[in-house]
């Protein structure tokens, strides 16, 4: 799930070297904390938010279909 995520921040991103995805176990499952450049903010969130939701969306298909709970915080 890590490896999805920093791919598609890296190709959304204008700068894509500052992109950084954290792995953490949690009690549910697994935290995702992804981070940027500030420029690419607006970029990786989208839109009233579409582009995030729809991050948050295909990581939570992905745990569920291993059994498992993923969240998506982005910084």
């Amino acid at each position: 799930m890590k490896e999805l995520v920093e791919y598609i921040a890296k190709s959304l991103a204008d700068e894509p070297n500052d992109v950084v995805v954290t792995e953490e176990p949690e009690e549910e499952g697994i935290k995702l904390t992804l981070k940027v450049a500030d420029v690419d903010k607006g970029r990786i969130i989208g839109k009233q938010g579409r582009i995030a939701q729809a991050m948050r969306t295909l990581i939570r298909v992905k745990a569920a279909k291993a059994g498992k709970r993923a969240r998506l915080e982005i910084l």
